[in-house]
């Protein structure tokens, strides 16, 4: 017995040495660790699918975002997508009848194909809940038409997207998704149609590993 553990100790030492090294070399190469934050700038166009005949159109914007991303694996990740509301111009026919904030917070989850390479694209899907509020409509228009809109919108997303490391830590990250936002339109209590507004968002920013 003696003489087994005199021949076996020397080799788990080095094997666990070995382990070590290794999940300290990977540990370096995939960044410090589970934690991702972004600041990103994000161009947002809207389909403005109107159902109501009044050729509604919510304006385009660059908003300001941060996302925060936490890796389950080297491969596996959900991100947490907030911003602030944010105020837009609702035309009908070309013309201004008001204005709309939306807040429009996105969970995914993603798979990241080349995590610890310098160049990481990944792929993610996820659910897209938005609020709806300060509306307000010209005068002309409440008079006319007694607007309003249903509040509380849920969606499905999908994104594709890579980050490019800087260091072991620092990115610079671009970002494509297309998210499902829609409301009920109302006049004088009535439904009159269905305002889909399906944004594609283009991003740019950069991420921080930790």
């Amino acid at each position: 017995m003696a003489r087994f553990q005199t021949r076996t100790l020397p080799q788990l030492i080095a094997a666990a040495a070995l382990v070590a090294l290794t999940a300290q070399v990977h540990a370096q190469t995939a960044g410090s660790g589970p934690f991702q934050v972004r600041v990103r700038a994000v161009s947002l166009d809207p389909a403005d699918k109107d159902s109501t005949g009044l050729g509604l159109k919510l304006s385009k914007k660059t908003i300001p975002e941060v996302d925060f991303t936490y890796f389950f694996t080297p491969n596996l990740a959900t991100e947490l997508v907030l911003t602030y509301p944010q105020k837009h111009k609702l035309s009908a026919g070309g013309t201004q009848i008001g204005t709309v904030k939306h807040l429009p917070p996105t969970l995914s989850l993603q798979y990241h194909f080349n995590p610890e390479g310098q160049f990481r694209p990944y792929v993610g899907a996820g659910i897209n809940y938005t609020r709806f509020s300060g509306v307000h409509f010209n005068p002309a228009v409440q008079a006319a038409l007694s607007p309003s809109i249903k509040r509380n919108s849920f969606g499905f997303s999908a994104q594709v997207g890579a980050d490019v490391m800087i260091d072991r830590q620092w990115s610079v990250n671009f970002d494509v998704k297309k998210v499902q936002i829609d409301t009920k339109v109302y006049s004088a209590n009535t439904e009159v149609g269905k305002f889909k507004i399906d944004p594609l968002l283009l991003s740019v920013g950069v991420g921080y590993r930790f």
